[in-house]
This record gives structure tokens, sequence and C-alpha cells, in this order.
């Protein structure tokens, strides 16, 4: 299951003492079949694993609450459960489903309904709001508990929006794992700011506290032969904001890497700037939590029939230190050749530690890690289930 591999050494823990921690570092992990805990001392060095958790079920998100560093939220799709929400409050030693996860309001006589199919998102409240957690669905929804994940209502209005039920399409429209509300993000200085993204449908922002809502489609590119000036044919990837300056937003589309600077309100496609050869085009993104010029990403074969792997079979990630002007090829430790993976979207992060550490995990199960901001690549895990999402945090 975690195989040691490089300079990352990984022993896997004892289910007796899976609720310790030894280590200042815990990269948590979200597969196709299942989930994975990683404990890594303050040197991140070595890791120990603690899982799986959830053996055979589809866990698409799996998120440590930064405000207590003790509670966990899985997203989750179970045979026998459906789709739900499992919260621990003891870093995975034991599990509780939520009372009521999110679902859409039941339709009026004659209408047609809505069913969640899983859970995809997941995002934590402010500090200032200790209970409260966000999350996204597929089919596109919103949902907001203010009970530390135990209870889910529907937010804002958009679920049954017609406007936004028309841009958010049909499920045939979606990605190959169903259409997605994605990249809710948080303006931490402002408790009414947020955005969110949709998989299709574009990228919005509310200034109210979800009352009301606008598109942030200006400069976004669609696939050729599309208008532009409609939401459903936009298809943004990943969106994160800068810790250190949350005026500045990266994405990564499915048409390219772009970049906005607040009160603008059009992106900037910085991807351009990518070699040719490789292009644009991926899933994750990740940005510096110290430094609002800094990001990087890990692109994919965009070519017309999008095989989603590596391009050329050479992963690689790219790396800009001066807000997308320029991108370094980062391939130390990585496969040469004939490495035909690539990387979903929530599976790429990074810590707060000096240097940054970076974090993916692959479709093929890998777990790679780099402490210096990506000079230098090992792999600490493998032979995972495919990988849907990495999150890395600091324990207390």
């Amino acid at each position: 299951m975690a195989r040691t591999t490089g300079k990352a050494a990984v022993r896997k823990q004892k289910p007796a003492a899976r609720a310790r921690s030894q280590g200042r570092m815990v990269v948590l992990v979200a597969t196709r079949k299942g989930a994975w805990l990683y404990h890594g001392d303050a040197k991140r060095k070595t890791w120990r694993a603690d899982g799986p958790h959830f053996l055979g079920h589809v866990i698409s998100h799996l998120v440590l609450d930064p405000r207590d560093r003790r509670t966990l939220l899985a997203a989750a799709k179970t045979g026998h459960l459906g789709p739900t929400v499992f919260r621990s409050t003891d870093l995975g030693r034991t599990w509780k489903e939520a009372a009521r996860p999110p679902a859409f309001a039941k339709a009026a006589d004659g209408q047609p309904g809505r069913a969640v199919d899983h859970t995809f998102w997941l995002t934590p409240g402010r500090v200032s709001e200790p209970n409260v957690w966000y999350a996204g669905t597929s089919p596109q929804g919103l949902f907001r508990s203010d009970d530390g994940g135990v209870n889910w209502e529907p937010f804002s209005s958009i679920n049954d929006d017609p406007q936004y039920r028309k841009w958010m399409g049909t499920v045939q429209d979606g990605t190959p794992d169903g259409p997605k509300l994605h990249s809710i993000i948080l303006d931490p200085r402002d408790p009414a700011h947020l955005y969110f993204a949709m998989s299709g449908g574009g990228v919005h922002e509310s200034v109210d506290g979800g009352r009301n809502w606008k598109t942030l489609l200006k400069g976004l590119d669609v696939v050729e032969g599309f208008d532009s000036s409609e939401p459903t044919f936009h298809d943004p990837h990943c969106i994160r904001i800068c810790p250190s300056n949350p005026d500045r937003l990266y994405q990564q589309n499915h048409c390219g890497i772009y970049r906005l600077d607040r009160p603008s309100d059009t992106w900037v496609r910085i991807g351009r700037n990518m070699p040719k050869r490789v292009g644009d085009v991926g899933f994750p993104m990740v940005v510096h939590p110290r430094d609002a010029d800094s990001a990087w990403v890990l692109p994919m074969n965009g070519t017309t029939v999008w095989p989603r792997t590596s391009p050329d079979g050479k992963p690689a990630v790219y790396a800009t230190r001066n807000g997308g002007k320029t991108w370094q090829r980062l391939d130390a430790g990585l496969p040469a050749d004939e490495a035909w993976w690539t990387v979903k979207r929530q599976a790429m992060t990074a810590d707060a530690s000096d240097p940054v550490g970076l974090y993916f995990g692959t479709t093929s199960g890998e777990l790679w890690m780099s402490r210096d901001e990506g000079r230098r690549w090992a792999c600490f895990a493998r032979h995972l289930p495919e990988i849907y999402s990495v999150e890395a945090a600091e324990l207390k």
C-alpha cells in the first residue's frame, strides 16, 4: 500500500495507534476507494500511514478544519448510504455520518427534481465562523452547515434558480464523473464576500453573503465554436485565492491558466507564456502561502481528444515566480518518460512551511512530495487507488 521510495520514508501505522500524531504535518488523501492520512515529522522526512478509512467507498474530498486542527470532514459516496458526509473530531479515530447530508429540496408536483450524486468540495468557514462549512456537489449545488458538518442546508437560492439551472446544463453535459460545483472561496477580510465555480457554468461572486451573485467571465476563453457570453459554456477547473493577497486569484481553466487582480473583473491568460509544446491545459492550481507572485500547475495533454495524461508521458510541475510572466519546468525526481498519469483538480496542494512543501496525487495512485517548493520530488506512497484529492495541514 505505501512503499518507501527515494528520501521520503513511509511507515505503516498500527491500527491501535491511529489517533496519535508524532509529527507536525498531516497529508490527507482521498481516493476512489477510501482515504488515507500520512503523518509527517517536523522536517517532513519520515511519514507514517493511517488508513484505509472507508475502504471501498468513493471519497471525493478530505479536509482538516484549520480552526481546531482536529476535526475532519470527508465527502463520501458509499454503496449503502449513498452520497453523504462523515465527521471526525479525533483525527480519524472515529467517524459519524452527517444527520442531514447535502440534498436538494424536493421538487414541486409535476416539476423535474434533482438528486445529489456526490458531495465534491468542502470548504471550512472563516475563523469568525467556528462551526460553518460549505459544500459543493455534483450535479451543481451549493450547501452550508452551521453545526460543524452535522446538518446541511441549501445555501443561497442558486440551486433552484431557473437561470442558474440553465447555466448548469444537464448531467450529460458535464465532466466524466458528472458536473461539479467547486472552488468555494471565502474572502478572509469580508464575511459577505465569496466566490464559487461550476464545471460547467462559469465563475460567480457575491458581495452580500450569497443573496445576489454576478458572473466573473471577462477575459476567459471557451472551446472554439461556442459563445463566450454564455456561462454554461465556461469550464473553470480550479480557482485559488492568494492567502498573502486576497485581491489576487489564479485559475486553471479548461481553456488555459488565468490571473485576476481585483478590483478588475477581467481575467488575464498568463498560460500563454507556458511552453507551446506543453500548453496550459490542466486541472490543479496551487498558490504560495506567502508570495502572491508564486504559483504552480501540473499540465496535462490537452489535445483534441483529451486523453488526460501527462504530455508525452513526461510529467512535470511548472512554477511561476512573477505572477505568470514566465514559467519554469520542475521535474527533478519525477519519471523521465512512460508515466501516463495526470492529477485531478483537488489533488495538488501546498503546506505553509518554509520552504513550502508541495504534494500531489496521481490517477495511478502515487503520492509525490517536494520539500523545496518543487525543485526536487520524491514518491512517498504508491499503489493507492486513483487519487481524487490531497490536502496538507499542520497539527497542534
